[in-house]
């Protein structure tokens, strides 16, 4: 069972509703792309692909491409097929990661490689992949093109990275922050990036849309790691405890492994290390992280990472989609309430 975290009471909900209405009329263009772009004689590409593109995700970072191009004043066409490309990059890395953790659960259905298997779900993300890139090169940009090409070498990177460090007790916490800086911040970032470079805005504009992603990708995910633990299966669109069960090493373990005693430290060498997992040992670790503050302190650090990303928007004078793009930063970090 789920616990919800009482962090702080009596918060009104944010949302994402006035960035959703002013990107509607792009994000319309871009899931028409996103479904002609999934077409494929060969019948599994689409099915695989429409299986996960059309469970219900937020769309986020496809999002975001088009508000820091609305926000920097772009009137061409470029910034939709980035934005779909952007989507494109996320589902791919959706469908290679689910094979890698093993997870049985996406978005609340079961995991393309339950239905598919394995091999179609890496397959798939690697069309996926090669589409994301087809559209990039149509944009014409170089420099879009390279900011969108060295994310996804890092990406691949900050996963393996995980994957090293999983079952590592010993993973500090400036080792795991460079972990989601890469296998998560960086999409976000260079997502936001690419709108204001090809709206042609100056290379301090550009950095100050990079500097909001990557602080609002590492918010997002501090908070999933939390909710991990703490969260219900309707918020995660997966099982709570899969990192527990998978053997992640998340900042609510780093700080629970470096505040908790031998004996809870002791623990999670044979949870996370050993993975001898015994039923009550995901509410043993959710007592743990309650007694260490790692919780609180996840979002604690989740809601920093936010106010760096709205102090990045300080470039731009008030406005609509900047204030939009403020409640998205409160958006992501709500999630854990």
């Amino acid at each position: 069972m789920g616990v919800v975290l009482p962090f702080e009471e009596n918060r009104a909900e944010p949302g994402i509703e006035s960035l959703v209405a002013l990107v509607a009329a792009d994000m319309g263009r871009v899931n028409d792309m996103i479904l002609s772009r999934t077409g494929s004689d060969v019948t599994m590409i689409p099915e695989v692909a429409n299986h996960l593109i059309s469970s219900g995700g937020k769309r986020l970072r496809p999002m975001l491409t088009l508000a820091t191009g609305i926000l920097s004043g772009y009137e061409g066409e470029g910034h939709v097929k980035l934005a779909a490309s952007v989507e494109f990059m996320h589902t791919a890395t959706l469908l290679h990661d689910d094979v890698v953790d093993e997870s049985d659960m996406r978005r609340g259905k079961p995991a393309a490689r339950i239905k598919w298997g394995n091999e179609a779900s890496v397959l798939v993300g690697d069309f996926l992949l090669g589409q994301a890139f087809r559209m990039m090169v149509e944009v014409g940009s170089l420099r879009a093109l390279q900011i969108l090409s060295d994310a996804a070498a890092i990406i691949a990177e900050g996963e393996v990275m995980q994957l090293a460090a999983a079952k590592n007790v010993e993973t500090g916490e400036d080792a795991y922050l460079r972990i989601i800086e890469a296998k998560t911040a960086e999409l976000f970032g260079a997502a936001c990036e690419v709108g204001p470079v090809i709206a042609g805005r100056p290379e301090a504009e550009a950095r100050a849309a990079r500097d909001y992603g990557m602080a609002l990708g590492i918010a997002f995910q501090l908070v999933d790691d939390a909710l991990d633990y703490g969260g219900a299966a309707a918020a995660l669109g997966k099982n709570v405890g899969d990192d527990f069960r998978e053997g992640k090493i998340t900042l609510p373990v780093v700080l629970s492994l470096r505040r908790g005693s031998d004996a809870d430290r002791a623990f999670f060498r044979r949870t996370l290390e050993r993975g001898e997992i015994r039923e009550g040992d995901l509410e043993e670790a959710l007592g743990i992280m309650r007694r260490t503050k790692a919780l609180e302190d996840t979002v604690a650090r989740a809601r920093d990472y936010g106010r760096r990303a709205v102090a990045a928007l300080d470039v731009h004078p008030d406005g609509p989609m900047k204030r939009a793009l403020v409640e998205a930063v409160a958006f992501c970090i709500a999630r854990a309430y």
